[in-house]
């Protein structure tokens, strides 16, 4: 029987493959449709069914990353969305590759509160992140995830969160590091950490046309990355058990690597564990405090009254404590209005880990997620919807006068974040702190 279809020629052949496909392609859209009303929900939007439609998506998208105007693009998803889901589209290359982008409080708030088990990073995230985060708390499911929280979680508790002087302390030693002469510092591993990410970010946008990406200079700055890495954590396995139980009990020489050490042996799972935390606290400090001081340019009155309630704190001499940080409202809602417009982390994504569903807008059906589906979302999108919040900084710092906000969203989804974030208080507290040196 092979033979014979061998005979029939390469055009045949080609027709024969053809139909295969479109059959298996045919078979496989029906069956995920049966799954879809099993689930007693519907599609949100869809914008591509297939490979050819969706290909330049994908191809917009990386594009638009390169130039910086990913938003634009995101935004634009949404531009012909009906009434009935107007933040929430599909994009398929397959029935096995459904990528649902929203922008919707509602939705993340299922994702990362009511249906949390639900959802993970998935195989495919962790394929694509596993090269430069390994097997640590970013890119890891269940029990590895557990695992690394619960690696993360000692190093949180509210007495080293409170503990403001460490900034200053650490801040101090880096200073003493700089030359100077005021000659160039070696940048070598802050220009490999910026290729990974660049790269790491494409590959991320591309999903199942990652193979596009050329992959030398990653793979290359990771090398880097692991050179600058190694004698750390040799140092640190090259203590004793008994030095490594004394180190963790004190506050001021304790570190998460001596912590990671005390858990395991295993190189490579420290450097799992200190990748993921070296890119989880890069620039979200710096990048915050850029926008807020870019904002408080533009609005000379917000920046006196927040000036005031720093002085009339602290003084000009003293340094903020714990306490003082938690009583300025004021400079709380100034942080809490620049990560709103310019989140750290702007853009997100989720794994189905079984069929589950998204809510609907009211008196619509559910929108169903299959498993293995990717739930892409944007807080940079969703926070910038003039129907949840007014378009200028200004109108929400005034209203926080009454300490109001509108509608509460912002400080919901803020607390939801929390529930997958055990060190969330420690950048908060350093932008406070930071931000009242600068004030």
């Amino acid at each position: 029987m092979f033979r014979e279809i061998l005979a029939l020629g390469p055009a045949y052949l080609s027709l024969l493959v053809f139909l295969l496909i479109a059959s298996y392609y045919v078979l496989m859209t029906a069956y995920v449709d049966y799954q879809i009303r099993k689930l007693g929900a519907v599609r949100s939007p869809v914008l591509a069914t297939n490979p050819l439609v969706g290909l330049p998506f994908f191809i917009d998208a990386a594009i638009k990353q390169g130039q910086n105007k990913l938003l634009e693009f995101y935004d634009g998803l949404y531009k012909s969305s009906p009434p009935g889901c107007p933040n929430c589209v599909e994009i398929s290359i397959s029935a096995q590759h459904r990528f649902i982008m929203t922008r919707d409080p509602d939705h993340v708030k299922t994702i990362l509160t009511s249906k949390f088990s639900d959802f993970g990073k998935g195989e495919r995230f962790h394929d694509t992140w596993s090269p430069f985060l390994g097997d640590s708390i970013f890119t890891t499911d269940g029990q590895l995830w557990s695992d690394s929280r619960g690696l993360i979680r000692p190093m949180f508790i509210k007495e080293k969160v409170r503990d403001i002087e460490i900034f200053e302390r650490w801040t101090q030693t880096l200073m003493s590091k700089i030359p100077s002469s005021g000659e160039t510092v070696d940048h070598e591993f802050v220009e490999a950490f910026t290729e990974v990410q660049r790269v790491q970010m494409m590959l991320t946008i591309l999903a199942p046309f990652r193979w596009l990406v050329p992959k030398r200079r990653y793979n290359k700055g990771i090398r880097v990355l692991e050179r600058f890495m190694k004698p750390y954590i040799e140092q640190a396995l090259a203590l004793p058990p008994s030095e490594l139980d004394k180190l963790s009990k004190s506050d001021k020489s304790a570190t998460f690597l001596h912590s990671i050490a005390r858990y395991s042996r295993n190189p490579k799972v420290l450097r799992d564990q200190i990748m993921a935390i070296l890119l989880a606290g890069r620039d979200t400090t710096a990048a915050t405090l850029s926008w807020a001081i870019y904002e408080l340019a533009h609005y000379p009155a917000i920046y006196t009254k927040l000036r005031n309630e720093i002085l009339s704190t602290v003084g000009q001499n003293r340094a903020p404590t714990y306490e003082d940080l938690k009583n300025m409202t004021y400079l709380t809602h100034t942080l809490n209005e620049t990560l709103r417009l310019y989140p750290a982390v702007p853009y997100n994504l989720r794994a189905a880990l079984e069929d589950t569903t998204l809510p609907g807008q009211p008196g619509q059906p559910d929108i169903a997620v299959l498993k293995k589906d990717i739930v892409i979302y944007s807080t940079l999108s969703m926070q910038r919807r003039v129907d949840l919040y007014p378009a200028l900084m200004v109108r929400i710092l005034q209203k926080y006068d009454r300490v109001e906000y509108r509608g509460d969203w912002y400080a919901q989804y803020h607390k939801a974040e929390i529930v997958g974030c055990p060190g969330d208080g420690v950048p908060v507290a350093f932008h406070e702190a930071q931000m009242g040196d600068v004030a």
